[in-house]
């Protein structure tokens, strides 16, 4: 996390919340109010969004939609990071505040028995004993985030969720809740979004059972999300259906292809208007509500953090096979060596191809062994990055001396990396292929800006991370992508769709 350049920041205005729930043609609108947002906050978004697995939301007022079935559930923007909304548990309803959670697929609220963390401390608690519809369950379960992990027990109860109410929803009661994340996050629990084949304890999700208690006509939910920090609204999330005023022109639909995740298929990767070659024969990416950021692989998010100027991690191992084997990588690939062999071929790599160079290259400052393992992932970067130049008919030398300065973009562990905010309008867009078609993020919406005047700051809205087969490598679509593109999640059809929003 960085936190040398969050020390720059001392303030920055986030919608919280006090709750107005007024009906209007079975929808429901919240009235969000603006609060300071101090340090410690931010740090511990910070860490909670990291590598998937937490955050957004929406806070909206209700358009009317004339289908008494569809239902907007309000959302709080919490400072671009996390957008969460409010659901109740048990009879009568006790209030909880939520992540709704495209990546993961269980719902979890601390527990009343969550005696020896500090994070339930701070938090809402079920008490079981106050509800007339619990039901026992009891079974230990444990759910491991990116950032964090929870641990306690299986319970049964209602759930209201705007001016619906799942009967007899399985949930998990938290009794331990073992990162700081949890501490200092503005939300109590997570409601998970995603398939039940990764649901933990192959627990029916939520989601599922609204579908069959017909709480929906439709089997679609959408988020419209609200990335204006200054606006009054954080944004939206209906269930069964969408709202035509929450985005522009036509949407792009396209199939999901591996059920888990909101998982599908992406195509080629721009900077600028140059490809990165990386996806150009199809890369797997999901759209993940509970991850703010867009997390891709290093190797591309290197490129990124190069071409908008970005303060990383330098890569001492990457910088030394560049010096003493970037000319034999450029000439074995000029010679027509695979690139997957080229590693191998030089003594970098001892996997003969079966380390696939696109399919399992771990995070190199996340390496804490020294020597061959290091410098093969660095030789594998480094073989994408030549190839790439290669089309581009660079010389051989303006080539290594760019790969070169790639090393020094490499991100760092934790992910972000800072921006000087002056450059930002001289940064380029950052396009991903979906379905044929462009979808553009100009800097201003990959930038992501805290803080006024000289203790602003501006970070990359890219982190590295990268996923082994055979789920990866993948992108991840996080925040930043859905709060410029509304995204519908098309149970009933199996499919996603992007438009412009609104």
């Amino acid at each position: 996390m960085r936190q040398k350049y969050l020390c720059a920041v001392s303030c920055f205005a986030i919608l919280t919340g006090f709750l107005l729930l007024t009906p209007s043609n079975g929808l429901v609108r919240v009235a969000l109010k603006k609060q300071p947002l101090d340090l410690d906050s931010i740090i511990g978004g910070k860490i909670a969004r990291m590598h998937g697995k937490y955050g957004k939301g929406v806070k909206g007022m209700h358009h009317g939609l004339d289908d008494s079935s569809e239902d907007i559930l309000p959302l709080k923007n919490y400072m671009d990071a996390q957008y969460y909304g409010e659901i109740g548990i048990g009879s009568p309803p006790q209030k909880f505040t939520v992540i709704f959670d495209t990546g993961s697929a269980n719902l979890w609220v601390p527990s009343s028995k969550c005696y020896f963390s500090v994070a339930c401390l701070f938090h809402s608690k079920y008490k079981s004993s106050k509800s007339s519809t619990y039901t026992k369950n009891g079974k230990s379960c444990d759910i491991h985030y990116g950032s964090g992990s929870v641990s306690g027990f299986f319970s049964q109860d209602n759930v209201k969720i705007g001016f619906f109410v799942i009967k007899n929803q399985t949930f998990v009661e938290a009794t331990r809740e073992g990162s700081l994340s949890f501490v200092v996050s503005k939300f109590d629990g997570i409601f998970g979004l995603g398939f039940q084949e990764i649901s933990v304890g192959d627990v029916v999700p939520p989601w599922y059972n609204m579908v069959e208690q017909g709480l929906v006509n439709d089997k679609v939910f959408s988020f419209w999300l609200n990335r204006d920090a200054k606006g009054k609204d954080g944004g939206e999330l209906v269930f069964g259906g969408l709202d035509p005023k929450h985005y522009m022109g036509s949407r792009t639909y396209v199939p999901v292809t591996q059920k888990g995740y909101w998982q599908f298929e992406m195509g080629d990767f721009l900077i600028g208007n140059q490809s990165t070659g990386f996806c150009e024969g199809g890369c797997a990416a999901i759209v993940d509500s509970g991850t703010s950021l867009l997390a891709g692989p290093t190797t591309i998010v290197t490129e990124i953090n190069h071409a908008i100027g970005a303060e990383a991690v330098v890569s001492q191992e990457c910088k030394q096979v560049v010096s003493q084997y970037g000319e034999k990588i450029w000439d074995l690939l000029v010679s027509g060596v695979t690139p997957d062999k080229i590693c191998s071929t030089i003594g970098l790599c001892f996997f003969n191809g079966a380390h696939s160079m696109s399919s399992n290259i771990k995070t190199v400052v996340e390496k804490e062994e020294v020597g061959e393992s290091v410098m093969c992932t660095a030789c594998e970067m480094i073989v994408i990055w030549v190839q790439n130049q290669l089309k581009q008919k660079g010389s051989k030398e303006t080539v290594l001396n760019y790969v070169s300065q790639l090393c020094e973009s490499i991100p760092s562990p934790m992910g972000e990396s800072a921006i000087d905010c002056s450059r930002v309008s001289n940064m380029p867009n950052i396009t991903f292929t979906i379905g044929g078609k462009d979808f553009s993020l100009t800097p201003d919406q990959y930038i992501l800006k805290t803080g006024k005047g000289t203790a602003g700051v501006c970070l990359s809205g890219f982190v590295s991370l990268d996923i082994p087969p055979p789920r990866g490598p993948m992108w991840i679509l996080g925040d930043v992508f859905m709060g410029v593109y509304h995204t519908v999640f098309d149970y009933g059809n199996m499919q996603l769709g992007f438009a412009r929003a609104a």
